[in-house]
């Protein structure tokens, strides 16, 4: 009928499948060997090359700010930290708090004006355009608390006047404990101001160089280094400003006993010691100019105000309703898919402010 044999032989005694399933299993042992050896080749030539012949490229976020500070604490470089001169003048504007009080004296002064129903008093410096010898002012006042309230003498011959004078005149072997006086340093800025026909925001970004180079170089501004100081920060706050900076050599002429060489110097240390962190956000700038503006309020240092005219009043209202209608133009065009960049020029002016 057949041969039964064949119907009994068991799959796994057949040669064939024997060889078949030897084969798959020599395949899967190969590829493994072959991984493996993949992986050691790898692992050897990561041993090979050594930590140093790889060179580290930092980014260009991380060199913005010194390593060694955070920068929530650093005011010159984030927006949202505390100015060092509005607290240096806090000491002093709660003793004179407490003395009016005393006293039964007025905080303000009986000259200062007051706006009324018939009459609006308005003075003319704004964050854009800040008002020239007010700014100055109020920046020679930060200074003068940063002097009279530092923490210690900590400096730096560079900015020594004994070592590095800035005029022929014998400097006084005592010059380091006596502290000046703000209409000493006043007129010192203002001298440089006019001279080089400096503008306000330059003030006000002198200042901003100021508490970053007390910070980044950890020293104090003292009698001793003080005008050394004041004068770099200047110099360095008109070149990063003013588009037409003025030159060292102009500087020289205004101060006539320095020389070009020392100015360069004092220039080229006062960079180094900022780490070339000349950058100075609008935030920044703002915060500072609104912190000169209290400071000017605790010391009674009133802007010049003027009654506000029907014809100023006419124009400011004008500019702000420009501005209005320009922010309703840009707000339309935002809402459409492609937006041209050429609908954002236009007459570029600042908002009426009203103090």
């Amino acid at each position: 009928m057949g041969n039964s044999l064949t119907c009994c032989v068991s799959p796994d005694a057949s040669p064939k499948v024997n060889r078949a399933r030897g084969s798959l299993q020599q395949q899967q042992l190969n590829r493994r060997d072959r991984e493996q050896q993949r992986i050691d080749i790898y692992q050897v030539e990561a041993d090979l090359v050594e930590p140093e012949s790889v060179p580290h490229l930092q980014h260009i976020s991380d060199r913005e700010l010194p390593d060694d500070l955070d920068p929530e604490c650093n005011p010159s470089d984030h927006p949202r930290a505390s100015t060092i001169f509005l607290s240096k003048s806090q000491p002093d504007v709660r003793e004179k708090r407490k003395s009016n009080h005393i006293n039964h004296v007025s905080p303000g002064q009986l000259i200062k004006k007051y706006s009324s129903c018939s009459t609006i008093f308005i003075d003319d410096s704004t964050v854009s355009q800040p008002n020239l010898r007010s700014t100055i002012k109020c920046v020679t006042l930060a200074i003068y608390y940063h002097i009279k309230n530092r923490d210690s003498d900590r400096s730096l011959d560079i900015f020594d006047e004994k070592i590095h004078p800035l005029t022929r005149e014998d400097v006084p072997d005592d010059y380091f404990r006596h502290d000046p006086d703000h209409k000493h340093i006043y007129r010192f800025v203002r001298t440089l101001f006019s001279a080089a026909q400096l503008t306000a925001e330059c003030a006000i970004v002198t200042l901003v160089y100021l508490e970053r180079l007390l910070t980044y170089a950890e020293i104090d501004i003292c009698p001793s280094n003080w005008k050394r100081i004041v004068l770099g920060a200047i110099l360095l706050a008109s070149k990063v400003w003013d588009d037409q900076a003025v030159w060292n050599v102009d500087y020289c002429q205004i101060l006539k006993d320095i020389t070009v060489e020392d100015m360069n110097e004092m220039e080229r240390h006062f960079l180094e010691l900022l780490q070339f962190n000349i950058n100075v956000p609008g935030s920044v700038y703002a915060k500072y100019y609104f912190d000169l503006r209290s400071l000017a309020d605790d010391n009674n240092l009133n802007f010049p105000l003027e009654p506000l005219s029907k014809e100023r009043a006419q124009k400011l209202e004008a500019i702000s309703r420009l501005c209005e209608d320009k922010y309703k133009d840009l707000s339309k065009a935002a809402m459409r898919r492609s937006f041209s960049a050429d609908n954002l020029v236009g007459i570029c002016r600042s908002n009426a402010v009203l103090s």
